[in-house]
């Protein structure tokens, strides 16, 4: 059936709407630090006696289904008058499954965690599409620095609730060396995560987009349409995708650095599990910090030399993480690290998102954000696979497995520099095939 909604004039979006769409930034990136980042691959591995390869394949498994249906989902999204029942569906199936995490073994466990991982990164599709409504085309870097600044004191908020917890801070009987006590954080980081994004889904406000349909076999239908297209479309927007190719290389970095810090710190650096959470929650004021400041700096020098500057911050916190193991230097260093890191990676995102809105033609921007998500579930299939080989398959040890992500730091920075993201080629780029 027909969406029957009349255009709404335009009008600045309104403050709760913003506030709450911030909100879910907080809760979705508190579980990707709890369940993707740290304690879920403790678990495993040193709790469990799993190896790093068992973890990362998982992972992979889990990024190459929403590689796969990333494209049709945000075409899908495109073709039904909103956006937010997707947003809804895919949280409360990715809280459920992280509920039932530790529930179990090694290999049931990993399952679990494919579903939950599937579900919070096919989530992503549709809350950053929903950017859009929530900002204008002259705030639009404030309003996505803010949310990925925002976003990292979820990150904090999980990491803190697992340090009181682990550490028996409350005198529950689950310290860090029983496997008991992370399943616990597990579910306690379910039920955050679903609390902190309920404001979204009854605040945002999304204009309904007129000629769509209701889900059905006839959206499903227009979004397969649609995505027949995609690549033709791609093919005359070639500064959109250089910036897709880039993305590729430098998410591949920065979320396998991530998601095998806690490990790395663990094992190669000499941290124990407390000093691993101290350190990650510097971390994560650094990205706070990074996402708040870096939205200013993007509004005022523009995405793309913002994010070539940040590129270069991830090639020195690369070059220092390596370098402590490999030339045996104090630990001390990555106390400094923690934060620089955080740092990039806040202003990673804040730059990110605005140069996609940038790049992205508005009518499709469901079915691009499709896209764009679909790169970097493909890096994030590479990258595990590619740390799972070098410290398990080739042995040669989880320093160089860091060392392999200053390669693809140069790569994309090359890639974006060659991005002509100004107003008049982004306006000309869907008549004017290019070469890459």
């Amino acid at each position: 059936m027909e969406a029957t909604a009349t255009a709404a004039t335009p009008e600045r979006p309104r403050l709760l709407s913003v506030a709450s769409w911030v909100l879910y930034d907080l809760a979705n990136t508190m579980f990707s630090m709890n369940i993707v980042s740290l304690f879920f691959s403790l678990w495993i591995v040193n709790d469990m006696g799993g190896k790093d390869s068992d973890y990362g394949l998982a992972n992979s498994f889990s990024m190459f289904i929403v590689f796969l249906a990333a494209p049709f989902l945000g075409a899908l999204s495109d073709q039904t008058p909103r956006r937010m029942p997707f947003l809804i569906a895919t949280t409360l199936v990715c809280c459920f499954a992280t509920f039932l995490l530790g529930i179990t073994g090694v290999f049931i466990a990993l399952l679990i965690f494919i579903v939950a991982n599937v579900f919070y990164q096919s989530g992503l599709i549709f809350y950053d599409a929903l950017l859009p409504e929530v900002s204008t085309e002259e705030n639009r870097g404030r309003v996505g620095g803010i949310g990925v600044g925002v976003g990292y004191m979820g990150s904090f908020i999980g990491v803190l609730m697992g340090l009181v917890v682990l550490e028996n801070l409350l005198g529950l009987a689950v310290l860090e060396s029983n496997p008991a006590g992370k399943p616990l954080v597990f579910k306690i980081t379910a039920v955050l995560f679903l609390l902190f994004a309920l404001p979204c889904f009854f605040w945002v406000r999304e204009k309904p987009r007129l000629g769509k349909v209701m889900l059905g076999r006839k959206a499903a239908q227009r979004a397969l349409h649609d995505l027949r297209n995609t690549l033709v479309r791609l093919d005359k927007l070639p500064n959109l995708r250089r910036f897709l190719i880039g993305r590729v290389f430098y998410t591949d970095a920065a979320n396998t650095f991530i998601i095998f810090m806690g490990i790395y710190l663990t094992n190669e650096v000499g941290f124990s599990e407390a000093e691993v959470y101290i350190a990650l929650m510097l971390g994560i004021l650094g990205a706070t910090l990074g996402g708040l400041s870096w939205g200013f700096i993007v509004d005022w020098i523009g995405p793309k030399p913002s994010l070539l500057i940040v590129l270069g911050l991830w090639s020195l916190v690369i070059t220092l993480t390596f370098s402590i193991p490999l030339f045996g230097l104090t630990p001390v260093i990555f106390w400094a690290i923690a934060p620089l890191g955080g740092y990039a990676l806040g202003a990673t995102w804040a730059a990110d998102r605005p140069l996609m809105l940038r790049l992205a033609p508005p009518e499709h921007i469901g079915q691009f954000y499709g896209l764009y998500a679909m790169v970097g579930r493909f890096a994030a299939i590479i990258g595990p696979l590619v740390w799972a080989l070098i410290v398990d398959g080739l042995d040669w040890g989880r320093p160089a497995a860091v060392a392999a992500f200053l390669p693809m730091m140069a790569i994309a920075a090359w890639f974006i520099f060659r991005v002509d993201d100004t107003a008049e080629q982004t306006a000309s780029a869907d008549k004017t095939p290019q070469a890459v």
